[in-house]
């Protein structure tokens, strides 16, 4: 079997008992079956501008291999191109997206370097698999180093159609580098279809069985969509300490019914659409006083970005104004917490919770409404409110599945959610069950590496 080599913005410990994620859980677990190198960066930054050795650990049989970030780097590579003008353009908020020439040339700068360190390690019959945005054009700067290997690649984010994608500055370049890979994967069939709208607008050609040509080149398109560990979360939600959790939440939250959602703190999550919702929830149907709570985790991610410092004082805003509206002494209506949550403690009050709600405005996946369904009681689940444009809605389709704009549409899902007969909620969770173990992490792992394994590489495009 051929090494593995993975390629990603950041390393997982691997050293770490157990993995946060889809993609730490499913790579970790291909490495360790198969052998091979996760490489990245290390999550650090420094002053020093000269480039710095690698940092190579072995454990087992993988290796890692990280490198630093320099300040400038840091600030033009990942504060800005990739998160200040890609990751608002592939999540479709054009009004969000902040160009500056000098972070493109930082983005092509850090793919040239990963690039030129990840060289040294390769073997000739590796395997690569680059992950997300960060590294679209990875493969285009290996091939230029005269590299054969196979090289995959899988967007973990959507993937807009081409009015969309224009606003991005030299996004045909961007769209290039795509076919110096031989395999793209992506989380749903509307990302795929809308990839294959980009390739006919270039001239290109869309075969039936997955293929496409454009720039010279053919390589293999498909639908990956990624899961979760179904039986390890589920694990985690029944534990001793998990049942102490559920015990701590009823006692500090009597209301009879508990709605929880879970997401980083990021604009494209939908946070201050779902507060306004459960606030016209309580206007709408005020019988919900007393009786319903909504916990909101909101972990913070990317500070360093304006619109995450915008949004977050926008949510505590409203929060607080939620509460002084409706709040009693004795019921807190809302709770929001914005830190990061052990995994642990997010699988027992899934269990503990009446409804999950997942409403972002814009998600390639959304893993936490399928860590809601593994987590829950069969004998008495919870039932899920999903946005019709998570990646998951494609999969879910027993879920109470809403428009994440429409707040009178998504408050009254949540009533519905809370008053459903609980026949009806276990017919609908045995279906999602089905479907989350359908396409878990192993499965997406799996098909993936099998589908690469077997495309012939071609020239460089």
């Amino acid at each position: 079997m051929t090494r593995l080599v993975v390629v990603s913005n950041r390393v997982a410990d691997l050293s770490k008992g157990s993995q946060s994620g889809g993609l730490a859980v499913a790579v970790g677990d291909a490495l360790q079956e198969r052998g091979g190198l996760w490489f990245g960066w290390d999550g650090n930054v420094t002053a020093q501008s000269r480039r710095l050795p690698a940092n190579v650990h072995k454990d087992g049989p993988v290796t890692t291999v990280t490198l630093p970030l320099t300040q400038k780097d840091y600030k033009e590579y990942y504060l800005g191109f990739s998160n200040s003008m890609l990751w608002p353009i592939l999540h479709y908020r054009l009004d969000l997206a902040r160009f500056n020439k000098g972070d493109l040339k930082g983005y092509r700068r850090v793919n040239s370097k990963f690039a030129d360190a990840l060289r040294p390690f390769l073997k000739p019959d590796d395997v690569i698999w680059v992950h997300d945005y960060h590294l679209i054009p990875l493969a285009a700067e290996l091939r230029q180093r005269g590299l054969p290997h196979k090289i995959g690649f899988f967007l973990h984010i959507p993937f807009p159609p081409p009015d969309v994608l224009a606003a991005a500055p030299e996004y045909e370049w961007l769209l290039r580098t795509l076919f110096s890979y031989d395999l793209v994967g992506f989380q749903t069939h509307a990302d795929v279809a809308n990839f294959e709208r980009h390739v006919l607008a270039q001239g290109g050609e869309v075969m039936a069985d997955g293929q496409v040509t454009a720039f010279g080149r053919t390589i293999m398109v498909r639908r990956f969509p990624i899961g979760i560990d179904v039986d390890a979360f589920a694990e985690m939600a029944v534990t001793r300490e998990a049942r102490e959790e559920i015990g701590r939440l009823k006692r500090h939250q009597p209301a009879g019914s508990h709605i929880i959602g879970v997401d980083r703190l990021d604009y494209s999550k939908g946070l201050p659409d779902r507060l306004r919702a459960f606030e016209r929830l309580l206007e709408l149907y005020p019988e919900n006083h007393r009786r319903v709570s909504f916990l909101q985790v909101a972990p913070p991610t990317r500070e360093d970005v304006e619109a995450y410092a915008d949004i977050r004082l926008e949510l505590e805003g409203l929060a607080g104004a939620i509460n002084g509206r409706f709040g009693e002494y004795d019921w807190t209506p809302l709770q929001y917490i914005h830190r990061n949550v052990p995994r642990s403690t997010l699988a027992a009050l899934f269990r503990g919770s009446q409804v999950g709600l997942v409403t972002p405005l814009r998600d390639g996946m959304n893993l936490v409404a399928k860590e809601f369904v593994a987590a829950q009681d069969e004998a008495d689940p919870g039932a899920l409110v999903l946005s019709r444009f998570a990646g998951a809605a494609e999969e879910l389709q027993e879920a109470l599945v809403v428009n994440p704009y429409d707040v009178d549409e998504v408050a009254a899902a949540m009533q519905t959610a809370i008053t459903m007969p609980v026949e009806e909620r276990r017919n609908r969770h045995a279906a999602l069950l089905r479907r989350i173990r359908q396409y878990d992490a192993k499965s997406w792992q799996d098909d993936f590496l099998k589908v690469l394994d077997a495309v012939p590489t071609g020239p460089a495009a």
